[in-house]
């Protein structure tokens, strides 16, 4: 029977069971598990970032003015194309701003799919509210056209003003949003080397996550993944889910898959607001803690010098200093062993300690080397 437990163990399907049970027992009970696709992203997508010049009509003589000279010729280019002959020195503007639009497409999406644009003045526009985006062409940093983009343009606020000079304005009007308003002329082509592998990079690069993050994929689907660094996991596709809709479901799955992150050891200090945030593997070495604090109080009293009746004397307001200095006695903490920094925080609570103090101990336990943990001050 030993024999054949033995053997069993042995096989690739036995070492995979072995491996699960030395993780299960390794993690610690108290470390909370989290899903890859929440400390991980997905790096097979290719985005692309578009950008294009255009103009938006319809203003309420919120528009550019006469002085923006790009914004008249573009009227005038306009008008042109279309068949109508203007003199750009007699072109009104104030109802017509200059504007960039951009936008962001991925290789998911294909010919035909509409995505949000983001319009802003270039202009001397006081806001863009109520007006319509003529077509634009999107192009990519290497100038190819993407795709169009035209519509409303909706701000999520208002500019009202008065002839006197009062106005009342709710969020920024120079800033707009055309939602589906950009359309894909050109799909993003993706490479093909994709459809057989991925890549996961972490929010928070670790060695110890991205290693623990690969035996947990090899667990699953056997050895199909591997920790190439700190911050990436190449994963590559079994043969057996080279159709898209298993393909899609296997990389479904690995995002579900739970592990426990490993993160370094490190205080965070906002000296401005007194926050101290410590993670759960600082420690303290053997050391002994003391702080006092000296309160110096100054303070001055008045003093009214009245002059004799008769005299040719003024009535003259003098200070009087007065000062008193608190010396408090330094209160000792003696750690006899290294331990957690949630056992030298009840410390220091017990013998009242500010957050300021509690900083200033911090600062003084890196300096002594006794604090192992990256020490970060905002």
């Amino acid at each position: 029977m030993l024999t054949e437990l033995q053997t069993r163990l042995t096989t690739p399907a036995g070492m995979m069971i072995v491996l699960s049970i030395i993780l299960f027992f390794c993690c610690p009970a108290d470390a909370a598990k989290v899903r890859i696709k929440d400390i991980c992203a997905f790096q097979n997508t290719k985005e692309i970032d578009l950008i294009g010049y255009g103009l938006v009509i319809g203003l309420d003589g919120t528009g550019d003015g006469n002085g923006t000279q790009f914004t008249i010729r573009s009227l005038a280019n306009m008008m042109e194309r279309m068949g109508l002959t203007v003199d750009a020195k007699k072109v009104k503007v104030k109802n017509v701003a200059a504007v960039m639009v951009s936008g962001r497409i991925s290789g998911h999406q294909t010919e035909g799919s509409y995505f949000d644009v983001t319009v802003s003045s270039v202009g001397d526009a006081s806001s863009l509210q109520g007006g319509t985006l003529l077509m634009t062409p999107l192009t990519s940093s290497d100038g190819i056209v993407y795709g169009m983009a035209q519509g409303p343009v909706s701000i999520g606020g208002f500019n009202v003003s008065v002839d006197d000079g009062n106005k009342i304005v709710n969020n920024y009007t120079l800033v707009g949003r055309v939602p589906n308003g950009g359309k894909i002329t050109r799909p993003v082509v993706t490479d093909p080397q994709l459809d057989k592998e991925f890549f996961l990079s972490l929010h928070n690069p670790d060695f110890t996550t991205a290693s623990r993050v690969a035996e947990r994929i090899n667990i699953k689907y056997g050895l199909t993944s591997i920790a190439l660094d700190a911050g990436t996991i190449k994963v590559m596709i079994p043969d057996s889910l080279a159709y898209p809709s298993l393909r899609a479901e296997f990389v479904s799955d690995i995002g579900l898959l739970q592990i426990v992150p490993d993160n370094s050891a490190r205080v965070v200090i906002n000296e401005k607001t007194g926050t101290i945030v410590a993670g759960q593997h600082v420690t303290i070495e053997p050391v002994a803690i003391a702080h006092g604090t000296i309160t110096v109080n100054i303070e001055s009293t008045p003093v009214i010098s009245q002059p004799d009746p008769f005299s040719a004397g003024e009535t003259v307001v003098t200070q009087v200093p007065r000062v008193a200095v608190d010396d408090q006695k330094a209160r000792v903490i003696h750690m006899k062993g290294a331990v957690y920094l949630s056992q030298v925080a009840r410390a220091l609570n017990r013998i009242g300690a500010t957050p300021r103090d509690i900083i200033a101990i911090f600062q003084a336990l890196k300096q002594a080397g006794a604090l192992r943990a990256e020490l970060v001050i905002l």
